[in-house]
């Protein structure tokens, strides 16, 4: 069978990350599903991008939380790409969609786009914070929900999230998840065996060199997450 591929932010590896170019990208490489990330504008509107500031991707400053759609849609983010909005993805291609949410409120604005579109079947939502996956799983009755950490031994995740740990699965558990997201450098057999024990699928991420592949192949895990179309060549497992 071949491994369940996730993109990036798109592709973005190959093209400007979280852009719709990066997206239709993952799709014409063959991804299976595009990750991406949302945070709300000033005026609520579910902006895809990764930081909580602009700084860092577009040709602006400042959080995007002081900026309105319209001047987050003045910004270059890349090649001429604008910043897009959740909805834009959803029509630029037609992949499945794990999209990472960052608080209860980018939950809440999420699940009004589900409820409005029926994306309970196309959409996964994660999350490094427990309380917003618990949410968008009430608010979003059936959605599929995954709890992401970087595994074991720091004392908090790169998203400021709960501190981190061994108690990854019993987390998930406890808050209605069905895939843990975990990153590969870190990823132990203990994990694996107690998510496993639980039932739950495990992807790992960013899986982007031959040894992560082969790591992800050993280890008999569900999907990657990777910055790289060929990535997807290179996983075609044999049954």
């Amino acid at each position: 069978m071949s491994l369940l591929t996730i993109g990036h932010r798109g592709v973005m590896g190959v093209e400007p990350e979280n852009t719709l170019r990066s997206f239709v990208a993952a799709e014409r490489a063959g991804l299976d599903v595009v990750e991406l990330d949302l945070h709300l504008s000033k005026d609520g509107a579910l902006v895809v991008m990764h930081d909580a500031d602009v700084d860092r991707t577009t040709d602006g400053s400042g959080p995007i939380a002081d900026h309105t759609l319209a001047e987050l849609r003045a910004l270059d983010a890349g090649r001429g790409e604008r910043v897009p909005v959740f909805e834009e993805v959803l029509d630029a291609v037609s992949l499945p969609i794990q999209a990472e949410i960052k608080d209860v409120r980018a939950a809440r604005a999420l699940a009004e786009v589900m409820h409005a579109r029926g994306l309970v079947e196309r959409v996964e939502v994660s999350s490094f914070h427990d309380e917003a996956v618990a949410e968008i799983a009430r608010l979003a009755p059936g959605v599929s929900t995954a709890l992401v950490a970087s595994l074991p031994h720091s004392r908090t995740n790169s998203s400021g999230g709960t501190p981190i740990g061994v108690d990854v699965v019993e987390r998930a558990v406890a808050v209605g998840a069905a895939t843990v997201c975990l990153d590969i450098r870190r990823l132990t057999l203990e994990i694996v065996e107690r998510a496993r024990g639980n039932g739950l699928r495990i992807i790992g991420w960013v899986v982007n060199t031959p040894t992560h592949l082969r790591l992800v192949r050993a280890l008999e895990l569900d999907g990657a997450t990777t910055d790289q179309p060929g990535i997807k060549r290179a996983g075609r497992l044999t049954a």
